[in-house]
């Protein structure tokens, strides 16, 4: 009896797997953006510096000047949304766009009319605008005065924000107030190889987490205090992070893989949806400054009022993913310099093998620690080493991840709503032009930034418009 109810199951998981496979009609597919990467016109009609043209100056990269010139060519943008089929499509707004100085001192009304073409063009298309108030383009002028790790920011961006949801608020039914925290302090403020290029590794990083989630909150209230009755929007944060995989069933990698977890998505959610810092965070970073000769913890302590005042700004839980990384217990780093990598104090490596069954894990962990009312994928992608329209490995990625995805909503019960492939067109992708990120073509060495569609393209064309996904190749 029990080998024929083992050989039914297999064979309906075989012929689950191996049919054309429907997503809920209500879901939506999308694909994303971001100002700084596609916009350019760096300095036409107002548009004040940020810390990306600073930055690639100082290190002698790639500029984004022209970038794919959708300061220009936002029609045509919209036009390929629409013949794609999109729900969604996903954008930034850059701060100094609309705010030159990034205060309300200067406000940049071609700026303004510049988005709101857009959002109106989108809405004519049938497709739902999904806005990021900030994808990594600080004004210069705010950085000079500390950037994320001056406290005063949290009301220069009150400010921006309460202006874009008063601009566009009646159009707009999803905001994503920052995107990527973990890039923005850890590759900006620690690492140093982005903007703005800063090498505080052991507290500026920890200073910059704590500004960010107060920004957050605060642009979540204000939506949430003045504008939610009015438009009956949401709005929520997005975090990304690799999937973390135990490299064994011991204890130790078991342990390992939460710890790692912790320094990662719970960094940035755990404040947001179960209210403070992860509580190994706060232990072991505090363990780790006084041994180091700290009067106090490099993690900065969020007050009663502070924690309060963040918990709970979320009305669903957005995330960003490309893959999947291998986690393993190791000895405890000696006592040195201050650092990140010593604070979390695991092994990574990265995972080819799971790479794409990690969402529906990472999906289902986020489903159970954090209980969202939904979850969006904002961002989830493969680049490609050269610029060939037959880009069949992509297509074979994305088919991998979208698969493991649907299992997660029809298997697992979870309630994914949204997927926005990264991205819409090949773009500048922070320092040069050499990932291909795109389903759509840019010519970056013709003047007209020439697009063509990729098979990619068609193929997410037939996924958006029919929500029938390709059967998984083997079983």
């Amino acid at each position: 009896m029990l080998i024929r109810i083992s050989c039914v199951f297999v064979v309906c998981l075989a012929s689950y797997l191996t049919n054309a496979r429907q997503f809920p009609n209500d879901f939506m597919f999308g694909a994303g953006t971001a100002a700084y990467q596609i916009e350019g016109g760096w300095n036409e009609d107002g548009r004040g510096p940020c810390i990306w043209d600073i930055f690639v100056e100082q290190r002698n990269l790639s500029d984004a000047k022209v970038a794919c010139d959708s300061y220009h060519k936002w029609q045509e943008d919209v036009e390929n949304a629409k013949n794609l089929g999109l729900d969604t499509y996903r954008f930034s707004i850059s701060w100094s766009r609309i705010l030159p100085n990034g205060t309300l001192n200067i406000i940049n009304q071609k700026g303004i009319d510049y988005y709101l073409n857009l959002i109106k063009a989108l809405k004519v298309a049938g497709i739902e605008p999904i806005i990021t108030l900030y994808h990594w383009d600080l004004p210069q002028y705010l950085h000079l005065q500390g950037g994320f790790l001056n406290p005063q920011l949290v009301d220069y961006f009150e400010d921006f924000a309460r202006l874009c949801y008063q601009q566009f608020g009646q159009y707009v039914q999803y905001w994503l107030t920052i995107n990527e925290l973990f890039q923005v302090c850890y590759v900006g403020y620690a690492a140093g190889s982005s903007a703005p290029g800063l090498y505080l590794e052991g507290d500026g990083v920890y200073q910059c987490s704590y500004v960010l989630l107060l920004m957050h909150a605060r642009a979540y209230r204000v939506y949430d205090e003045e504008f939610r009755n009015k438009y009956n929007g949401q709005v929520g944060i997005v975090i990304n992070s690799e999937w973390r995989e135990p490299a064994s069933d011991s204890t130790e990698d078991l342990e390992a893989q939460e710890q790692a977890l912790q320094f990662s998505i719970g960094w940035w959610a755990n404040p947001i949806f179960l209210g403070n810092w992860p509580q190994i965070m706060i232990d072991r970073i505090a363990n780790r400054s006084k041994l180091e000769g700290f009067t106090r913890s490099r993690l900065p302590e969020f007050t009663e009022e502070e924690i309060n005042y963040i918990n709970g700004t979320h009305d669903f839980f957005a995330f960003n993913t490309y893959g999947t990384q291998i986690v393993s217990y190791q000895e405890e780093d000696p006592i040195s310099y201050p650092s990140y990598i010593f604070d979390r104090g695991v092994n990574t490596s990265d995972d080819i093998l799971h790479y794409a069954l990690g969402i529906r894990r990472e999906i289902n962990f986020i489903n159970d620690r954090y209980k969202p009312k939904a979850i969006l994928i904002t961002e989830n992608g493969v680049s490609q080493d050269d610029q060939s329209l037959e880009d069949t490995e992509r297509i074979d990625f994305l088919n991998s991840f979208l698969n493991n995805i649907l299992d997660a909503i029809l298997l697992d019960n979870v309630n994914v709503i949204s997927y926005n492939v990264w991205s819409l067109m090949d773009n500048y992708e922070w320092g040069n032009y050499d990932s291909n990120m795109g389903i759509i073509q840019v010519d970056f060495s013709s003047p007209n930034r020439t697009r063509t569609w990729k098979k990619s393209a068609s193929w997410y064309q037939n996924l958006a418009t029919t929500k029938t996904l390709d059967p998984i190749k083997s079983f």
